[in-house]
């Protein structure tokens, strides 16, 4: 049997939450690309929903940067098991009393505060 090879830490405390997916990504570059996401959700940026932001990148000339290619590939082609993943997401939420849904409340997961443009939110198009 093969050893696995294990991904470069996550900085901070974002190790010890995306350790709890390794065993759901069977390659290296899979589990590198969950820790490169969740830093690019994580990282104060101002816009850190679009792919050239995850990827710490400029927003329009950045497109061919390889860390905008290596997102890419992750989030589109990587093979992995999306409902997997959310399935442990919403275990670790649950298993978490400080923000498990209880009697007395709930979570709330909230994006009105992206700045809007009479009834468009900036930087998106269609």
């Amino acid at each position: 049997m093969t050893t696995r090879v294990q991904a470069p830490a996550a900085p901070g405390p974002s190790e010890d939450y995306a350790a709890r997916f390794d065993d759901l990504f069977s390659h290296v570059g899979q589990r590198c690309g969950l820790r490169e996401y969740l830093a690019g959700l994580l990282l104060p940026r101002e816009r850190n929903k679009t792919l050239t932001c995850l990827a710490g990148a400029e927003p329009t000339t950045g497109i061919n940067d390889p860390a905008v290619q290596r997102m890419q590939y992750f989030l589109s082609e990587s093979v992995w098991d999306p409902e997997a993943v959310n399935e442990r997401r919403l275990t670790l939420l649950r298993a978490d009393p400080v923000v498990a849904p209880h009697p007395g409340g709930v979570l709330v997961i909230d994006d009105s505060g992206d700045r809007k443009e009479s009834h468009a939110t900036d930087h998106v198009s269609r």
